[in-house]
């Protein structure tokens, strides 16, 4: 919980600020050509600590709450070092939730984003890995689906639409972030699979 709270602090503390600043914003974002011509690594990561919006902090900030929690009570029973992997794998799963962006757009001067997207998404898809008959619900439709369910519907739904490309939405983004979280637990304890699939089945 303490972990988790405290990645929401810090978060929201930085996101705020730089709704008023742009040159902080500036320097925080994602932007593939500055990565990847200008050596500013800073910005795979740094992007996560700014949002676009108030909507867009706190749906992030809500969902990794719910979630987060959950994980890193999970995280410090299901192995010795709990809070240390939870923490790295909130951390490891924001640059490589960006990895699609920056190969695709990395000659792109204009192509820009911001948000914890990537690392929350790989927080909701550990859940799903250790509780995947946990009940979700879809945003406006108040009926409960199972979370491997929910996981498959999404992957679905962010492949097709970073297809169309035509939105805002990093749905790259998520779909890396989602592989990411669903993966780093199994490196540590691959047994965690067969217990996925019993729990379905």
């Amino acid at each position: 919980m303490y972990l988790t709270l405290f990645l929401i602090i810090i978060t929201s503390v930085v996101s705020v600020l730089a709704f008023n600043n742009v040159e902080l914003l500036n320097k925080l974002k994602f932007n593939a050509y500055m990565v990847w011509h200008k050596k500013q690594y800073a910005r795979l990561l740094s992007h996560a600590l700014v949002h676009s919006g108030w909507i867009h902090l706190i749906i992030n900030m809500y969902v990794l709450w719910i979630f987060g929690q959950f994980i890193e009570d999970a995280f410090i029973q299901l192995f010795t070092a709990g809070k240390f992997l939870y923490i790295l794998m909130y951390i490891l799963a924001v640059p490589f939730s960006t990895l699609p962006a920056l190969l695709k757009n990395k000659d792109n001067h204009y192509y820009n984003s911001v948000g914890a997207s990537g690392a929350v998404s790989a927080v909701v898809f550990t859940t799903i890995l250790l509780a995947p008959k946990t009940s979700l619900f879809l945003m406006f439709i108040p009926i409960p689906i199972p979370a491997y369910i929910f996981g498959a519907l999404y992957l679905i739904y962010s492949y097709f639409m970073n297809k169309r490309g035509k939105d805002q939405i990093a749905h790259d983004a998520h779909f890396a972030g989602s592989v990411f979280g669903f993966t780093f637990p199994l490196i540590i304890e691959p047994h965690l699979f067969l217990n996925f699939i019993h729990q379905i089945f």
